[in-house]
């Protein structure tokens, strides 16, 4: 991604030329995005100026004051020098991860988990308590306070940039306010991050787990279009179109578990027969693991034919609990589809996804962390 540019009444940007398209200060707040997300993929190794420059497009005295300008402010830091084809070895410089931190908070059904990451998604502390989601807002509220101030305090003042919270849902994410909440209506319309912020001091941003999880995944390097299927309580699903969580034009894409797959089936928590999470957590209830696979495979060969991804990961507790069982199982299915269709390159892979039981938490923890690096999706 380069630097934004075009013309609009001489504003001067980092460049020292006449910029357009934003304003002075959203063309700051871009271009550092860029600088720091470069930062934050060298590593401890760091990045030359030079080098910022090549990969953004920018001209080298406007990286030179973004690299500043970061310094300044702690984000930034020498990382030794390295040679060059000619003249004096360049500096690298490096990101600072303890600079900054973001609370990620994953809200089970029967379990939270928080977690603090630094910048570069690192978690450096965590905690997790039981949780009754259905025991109403105020013990839910306190439930994710008492988690979070002990992880808050453990860092300097300041240094915490916001709380990210996931969920199932669905939820409005852009409002953050909850919707009917497969087999939690009375949270219909309750407005979590207002709630949550004022009892935290900080920005909180909500969202779906499954969601949580693939920002997750992608920013840590999962490359392309997947679908991320969470199995534990309930069954949803993280979809990740070109490499951004993809929310839908009403932020609730990704209601997986709820397609019907058995008009006569049992009646699940949302209302329907036969959805897919009724049938599938049924499965797991009685101990048919193989069967709960194949009727998850089923799922995610009809979200395979619909988007063509290019691939599929498994998480969640269920999941976890008897992970070549499901990888196998919903191999099977998609490759037996694949089969069938004659899908050139054969069927998408299946794997479990990284991160364990903490991935949704520090996916939350991405929520925050995603703008400062340039994500739009986060």
């Amino acid at each position: 991604m380069g630097a934004v540019s075009g013309t609009n009444g001489g504003l001067k940007g980092e460049h020292g030329d006449s910029r357009g398209g934003v304003n002075l200060l959203g063309l700051r707040s871009h271009n550092t995005a860029l600088v720091l997300d470069l930062l934050r993929t060298a590593g401890a190794e760091g990045i030359s100026r030079l080098e910022l420059a090549e990969r953004t497009g920018l001209t080298p005295q406007a990286v030179s004051k973004i690299t500043a300008r970061l310094r300044e402010q702690g984000l930034a830091a020498e990382a030794g020098r390295r040679a060059s084809t000619g003249g004096k070895p360049r500096t690298v410089l490096r990101l600072v991860p303890d600079a900054g931190h973001a609370v990620g908070v994953h809200l089970d059904r029967d379990e939270l988990r928080a977690v603090l990451v630094d910048l570069t998604g690192t978690v450096v502390g965590r905690r997790r308590a039981p949780l009754d989601l259905g025991a109403g807002a105020e013990a839910v509220l306190h439930g994710v306070e008492e988690a979070v101030r002990p992880l808050t305090a453990a860092v300097p003042g300041g240094s915490v940039l916001g709380a990210g919270v996931a969920l199932p849902g669905p939820l409005d994410h852009v409002r953050g306010v909850l919707h009917r909440v497969t087999g939690f209506p009375e949270w219909d319309g309750f407005p979590l991050r207002d709630a949550l912020a004022g009892r935290l001091g900080l920005p909180v941003v909500v969202d779906k787990d499954t969601n949580a999880a693939a920002l997750g995944l992608a920013v840590a390097g999962e490359g392309g279009s997947f679908a991320y299927l969470h199995l534990g309580t309930g069954l949803g699903a993280g979809l990740v179109i070109g490499g951004v969580v993809h929310r839908g034009a009403r932020t609730g894409a990704g209601e997986f578990g709820h397609q019907v797959i058995q008009l006569d089936g049992p009646v699940c928590g949302c209302g329907n027969r036969g959805c897919i999470e009724v049938l599938c957590l049924g499965a797991v209830r009685r101990g048919a693991t193989a069967e709960a696979a194949r009727v998850l495979g089923a799922g995610a060969a009809n979200l395979v034919g619909l988007l063509d991804i290019d691939g599929v990961l498994l998480g969640g507790r269920v999941v976890t609990g008897a992970a070549e069982t499901f990888v196998h199982g919903v191999a099977e299915v998609l490759r037996e589809r694949a089969e069938r269709e004659g899908t050139a390159g054969g069927a998408v892979p299946v794997r479990v996804a990284g991160g364990g039981e903490w991935g949704v938490a520090a996916g939350a923890g991405q929520l925050v962390l995603g703008p400062l690096f340039g994500r739009r999706d986060a």
